[in-house]
Order: C-alpha cells, then sequence, then structure tokens
C-alpha cells in the first residue's frame, strides 16, 4: 500500500483514531538518543558543580520569567 493511500484510509477514520495514528507515528520518528542524553547528563553535572563550588551564578525564577 502506498503513502497516498494509507492517508486516503487515515482520513476515513474517526477523529479518535487519527490521534492515536498520528502519535504513533511521532513517537517513531522521536527515538530517544543515549549519545546526546549522556552529553547532555554530563553538562548539567558539570553546571552543577560549578554552581555548587560558587564558579557559576544563578538567576532568581522571578528573572527567568519576567516579560
Amino acid at each position: 500500500m502506498s503513502g497516498k493511500e494509507i492517508l486516503e484510509q487515515a482520513l476515513k477514520l474517526r477523529s479518535e483514531e487519527r490521534f492515536f495514528l498520528i502519535e504513533g507515528l511521532l513517537r517513531s520518528l522521536d527515538k530517544p538518543d543515549r549519545e546526546i542524553d549522556e552529553i547532555w547528563a554530563k553538562e548539567a553535572e558539570r553546571r552543577l558543580k560549578a554552581y555548587r563550588e560558587g564558579r557559576l551564578e544563578g538567576i532568581p525564577l522571578e528573572e527567568v520569567f519576567k516579560d
């Protein structure tokens, strides 16, 4: 079955079924990347250490969300 045929069939589904189909397709495209997750975890640890050692300043929450 071609993509066009699949789309035509999908458009005949009830809205709840189409939503379920879309969710499944999006999840299949958004697979976790362990290498990137590991890089971010190391960066977060590095930043936390720098903050605790006083080498990095925090920004108050109010300032982050103002305007």
